[in-house]
């Protein structure tokens, strides 16, 4: 039987958060036990099948009132006393502005929620490190072991780049990007929701969306499959299979070939027989 303690969750799994180590040996020990026979019974579970893909995704416009509507909401509060009592009046707060820092971040890099919302300018355990001298974002935090979502480093475009260090230079971010009164945030749906509302976007609008949005907009501008895969940190295929329909170079060949006048047989025609001195001989000829 396999057991665990403090002492030999540290020495295995190092830095590794305790919670995840206890997962780990847990998982350990059941498969140790199944192995030795030692379960009373096997249960199956039968996994329902994969539903379709999300293809809600972001025009350039939606996006632009989604920032704006972040960046312009202020908070209502309602009057206890006075001659407005009972109504709502517009304060000086601005509750959504640091939504609209991680929507500028999902929209420019793909990264997913969780990776942003750790996203910091300093480099410690447990936070994604975004170094602004080089332009590199490491989504991976540091001290965590790399999964199957990829989190590989990439370039920060120019003009996301020169926000993030206008940010930190004027104070707006103390540890994280994403911050709400100076307290890092560990979720944005609730706030992500009132934005769509406040925006009027149609459909399914979640944080996810963002990803989505990113690489489609990665398609639309042609850029080849394994580099827009590398820089969103996704594989070939899913990028391939979800995404690429929106390529300008998708079965454009086959769209073109079916509009187009066909070309028409022409035989090919060789003179056998040369006429001599220029006489009106008929020549024989082999047609293949």
């Amino acid at each position: 039987m396999l057991s665990f303690n403090a002492a030999k969750i540290d020495s295995m799994l190092g830095v590794v958060g305790r919670k995840q180590a206890k997962s780990t040996v847990r998982s350990l020990a059941a498969k140790s036990r199944q192995y030795r026979g030692q379960h009373h019974g096997n249960v199956r579970v039968t996994v329902p099948p994969k539903g379709p893909a999300r293809d809600r995704w972001l025009r350039r416009n939606e996006a632009a009132k989604l920032l704006r509507a972040c960046w312009r909401y202020r908070e209502k509060q309602i009057v206890h006393r006075g001659k407005k009592k009972g109504q709502r009046i517009e304060t000086h707060k601005r509750p959504l502005r640091h939504l609209a820092r991680f929507i500028l971040i999902g929209l420019y890099t793909g990264t997913r929620a969780g990776a942003i919302a750790a996203a910091s300018p300093y480099q410690d355990v447990g936070h994604s490190f975004v170094d602004l001298e080089q332009g590199i974002f490491h989504r991976l935090a540091t001290g965590k072991l790399p999964t199957k979502k990829r989190q590989s480093p990439a370039p920060i475009p120019p003009r996301l780049l020169a926000h993030m260090r206008r940010w930190v230079r004027r104070g707006l971010v103390t540890s994280h990007f994403v911050e709400w009164n100076g307290v890092p945030v560990k979720s944005v749906k609730t706030a992500f929701r009132h934005a769509v509302i406040l925006a009027g976007l149609p459909g399914k609008v979640i944080p996810h969306t963002l990803r989505h949005t990113a690489a489609t907009w990665l398609m639309q501008r042609g850029v080849p499959m394994w580099q827009a895969s590398g820089y969103l940190g996704m594989s070939v295929p899913t990028l391939e299979t979800v995404y690429g329909h929106h390529h300008p170079d998708y079965m454009r060949e086959a769209a073109q070939a079916i509009t187009s006048k066909q070309q028409q047989n022409v035989p090919l025609v060789v003179s056998l027989v040369e006429p001599e001195n220029g006489g009106t001989k008929r020549k024989k000829t082999k047609r293949f």
